[in-house]
């Protein structure tokens, strides 16, 4: 396990840390292989039922791609199969809930990370931006699809001008879901994930899967409605949610 990624259990909830405060959390190949390591496991183990994803410190939630090691001709990741969990996160492709806890700023590749999450706390201390272009650059990871997320012109603002925002206006632009205090971004962070765990984790990824695919593929997501329905439906975890519901008692989920 790579230290630049700490991971830490907190009941159901996967915490994976990005431990590279030196240089404000960027990404540099080691780190990139810890996110995908950790998203693969999280997404393979069926006691996990949500990852929270924050950074060491207090100057950065993560600061893109180490500028300094890309200059110098490092890798961003390896091996393909390296990289395929951190592929999935920013493909919006993870059956686990992501939750983004900010507990400071992000910019460039480490706002496009922040925005593959599913729900994101903010520390009102933050900024956000894509500031590629200022440095020749494209935000290649997912940010010049903010479109998707924001009227046109908001979007081209942000990536033409590569200005960063505050947290009280990406909170404003539905960007985010909740901006805190500093120190209360990670307690907010789990929360959220605990009421998504008290779910059933198969309505829960099929759901995840569905909204993502009717913003992204409309089409796509009316047929796997259709094969979604049949197997969750038909789930164990479907007919206890009804018997609870009947019983007055809390679900006990299975998965199945």
């Amino acid at each position: 396990m790579s230290d630049e990624l700490v991971r830490e259990r907190r009941g159901s909830t996967l915490v994976a840390r990005l431990n590279r405060p030196e240089a404000r959390n960027a990404l540099n190949g080691a780190l990139i292989r810890g996110i995908s390591a950790a998203i693969v496991d999280a997404d393979s183990d069926p006691g996990i039922h949500a990852v929270v994803l924050t950074g060491t410190g207090d100057r950065a939630f993560c600061a893109g791609m180490d500028l300094r090691g890309f200059a110098e001709g490092e890798g961003s990741g390896g091996a393909p199969e390296d990289m395929d969990g951190f592929r999935r996160l920013i493909a919006g492709e993870v059956s686990v809930p992501v939750i983004g806890a900010a507990n400071a700023t992000a910019v460039a590749g480490g706002f496009e990370l922040l925005l593959a999450c599913d729900i994101i706390v903010a520390s009102s201390a933050a900024q956000f931006g894509l500031p590629e272009v200022k440095r020749g650059l494209f935000a290649g990871g997912g940010g010049t699809f903010l479109g998707t997320r924001l009227p046109l012109g908001i979007a081209l603002e942000i990536t033409l001008t590569g200005d960063s925002i505050d947290a009280e206006r990406a909170y404003a632009l539905g960007l985010i879901n909740a901006v805190v205090p500093p120190d209360d971004v990670l307690p907010r962070a789990l929360e959220f994930a605990d009421r998504i765990a008290a779910n059933g984790p198969l309505g829960v990824a099929a759901t995840k899967e569905l909204v993502r695919l009717a913003v992204t593929d409309h089409a796509r997501a009316h047929v796997r409605l259709a094969e979604l329905q049949q197997s969750v439906f038909g789930s164990q975890d479907a007919k206890e949610g009804a018997l609870a519901f009947v019983e007055k008692r809390a679900p006990v989920w299975q998965g199945r």
